[in-house]
């Protein structure tokens, strides 16, 4: 490996050997539990079980760098800081700054290796383009979000089947967080400092960022939350395969959706509200035009017709303070957009008394909001700061509420999943006509017989349906449904277009999944007409072979 060489050929001055930072080895009496990649071969994580068995740790397995390695290393961080240009046309960063490195290395003379080459790289794009120590936990699926509390404390991540635990990334000086901080508030174009000590905004990838600057807000000194961005969010298929609800709920919510009945989303944090909100709007019709309004955009949807709308926080300073463009702006904003589906991803106030204005006046819409259950969500509603009338709220058609249970694990132990606990047909406050309810003591749905439903028989009436048709409709999306989990269909651009497919064609749809369920059916004649029954099991006048197989959970979903 040589020297590299300055301007004059003579060898250049080595800047003082500086590691790259990397997370605390494993101890040696723990056992690893799941090994996966990250950024294979640079990095993997792994889920390590105490001694006891008492805890878990995620740690986050770097490959090492060689003492002449991390001399390189050292050298050429310091030198792109130095050189390295802003570019004027827009490029992807990391690809930008490989060829600055490569630079780097043929100017000075840098004859490296090709697997020392890699391994610097990958440290020092991850250090200076990259997400630094948080690196790895920002590339793994499975974490929901990171929390920094501080120096010399382990960063906290809440992984999707481990829930919160501990990881080995620790920053051990305060300078090094707060470089890493003004960084994310430059990515995230927003401003950070002791003059305004609280930054919140979206990282690349759509991450949600939430900071405090040294110890003028925070005692212990700076900290940091991450929630990240599922690119590929929980879809309908993902919450059948964990038991967050059963078929017919499902069908019954897809009928719902596909004929813009109104719907709000209860439950508390973490609870899952908004994953079921997106769940839900991807069951719309593929030509509906859906807007959607966050304070931190979470909903992602493959529909064409799909507007997003974020909240901005004020910039200048006017005579009654800060000006930003809250909820309530959008939300009327939106009004003028005609849309079909008006979606707000959390009420908390007067933009409730909007939303149900457009509810009033005949569009769809949608939002969540932190509740216990149907009745306290109303209560909620009803009284200030929302002050929706009360003879507004007969326009809402469903109360959907989520939680999270921690449930017994047979041999010991528990785990946290979430479930669908009732989903209840809003006839008026304290008037409500409840459908399915989750049974704790058997983990099971008991639904309510379809005939019972209100809101069905309303659909049934505006479709030129009879009661009869109209659960058999149910049925026949629950067996569709129940084709996609046999078929591990589960990413929402997929489903969106099937979900379409099914409404442009349903009984050819129908049929094919009929007929791969349970194949036996294509040999026999066609049944007699049967009491409508789980769209999990196959008609009544066939014998299944098996029951319908369904994909084993890949994890709990994601608030």
């Amino acid at each position: 490996m040589n020297t590299p060489l300055n301007g004059n050929g003579r060898p250049k001055q080595l800047p003082e050997l500086k590691h790259p930072p990397t997370g605390k080895r494993m101890p040696d009496d723990w056992t690893e539990v799941e090994r996966y990649p990250l950024n294979p071969p640079y990095s993997y994580a792994v889920i390590a079980e105490s001694p006891s068995k008492s805890s878990k740790g995620y740690f986050v397995d770097e490959i090492s760098l060689t003492p002449a390695e991390v001399q390189v290393y050292a050298y050429i961080l310091e030198t792109l800081q130095n050189e390295l240009t802003v570019p004027r046309n827009i490029v992807d960063p990391r690809a930008y700054f490989t060829e600055q490195a490569k630079k780097v290395a043929i100017k000075y003379s840098l004859q490296l290796p090709r697997l020392s080459w890699a391994k610097i790289l990958y440290y020092a794009e991850r250090d200076i383009v990259g997400f630094g120590l948080l690196d790895g936990p920002m590339r793994d699926q499975n974490i929901e979000d990171i929390s920094v509390d501080g120096v010399d404390r382990p960063v906290l991540v809440y992984h999707r089947r481990y829930e919160r635990i501990p990881s080995n990334i620790v920053f051990k000086e305060e300078e090094s967080l707060n470089d890493l901080l003004s960084r994310f508030a430059h990515i995230a174009g927003k401003h950070i400092s002791v003059a305004f000590p609280i930054m919140q905004g979206i990282l690349p990838g759509g991450h949600r960022v939430m900071a405090t600057f040294r110890k003028e807000v925070s005692p212990r000194g700076s900290t940091l939350s991450i929630r990240k961005f599922k690119e590929d969010p929980i879809t309908i298929i993902d919450m059948l395969n964990d038991g967050t609800l059963d078929q017919r709920a499902a069908a019954y919510l897809w009928f719902a959706m596909e004929n813009r009945l109104t719907a709000i989303v209860v439950g508390s944090t973490g609870a899952g509200k908004t994953t079921m909100l997106n769940a839900i709007l991807t069951l719309l019709r593929t030509n509906s035009k859906i807007v959607t309004i966050e304070e931190v955009q979470e909903i992602n949807l493959a529909h064409q017709g799909w507007t997003a709308l974020v909240s901005r926080e004020g910039y200048g300073v006017t005579e009654d303070g800060p000006k930003g463009v809250g909820l309530f702006d959008l939300v009327k904003a939106a009004m003028r957009m005609r849309p079909d589906v008006l979606a707000v991803g959390e009420v908390r106030g007067e933009e409730a008394y909007v939303l149900f204005q457009a509810i009033a006046t005949g569009h769809g819409g949608l939002c969540t909001l932190h509740a216990d259950d149907s009745t306290s969500a109303i209560q909620r509603l009803v009284s200030k700061p929302m002050d929706v009338p009360e003879s507004f709220i007969p326009f809402l058609d469903l109360a959907v509420t989520v939680r999270r249970i921690t449930m017994p694990i047979p041999g010991g132990g528990t785990r946290s999943v979430r479930r669908i606990i009732a989903i209840d047909e809003v006839l008026g406050v304290n008037d409500y006509n409840r459908m399915f309810t989750w049974d704790a003591s058997k983990d099971k749905f008991i639904d309510a017989p379809l005939k019972n439903s209100k809101k069905l028989s309303k659909m049934a009436r505006d479709l030129g349906l009879t009661q009869r048709e109209a659960e058999r409709e149910i049925q026949h999306r629950g067996v569709v449904l129940a084709w996609m989990q046999k078929k591990s269909i589960r990413n929402f651009k997929e489903i969106t277009e099937l979900l379409q497919e099914y409404v442009n064609d349903p009984e050819s749809m129908y049929s094919k999944a009929t007929q791969e369920l349970w194949p036996q059916a294509e040999a026999m004649p066609a049944p007699t007409p049967q009491p409508v029954q789980n769209p999990a099991e196959p008609p009544s006048s066939i014998e299944p072979s098996s029951p319908v197989p369904v994909p084993e959970s890949a994890g709990e979903p994601q608030s």
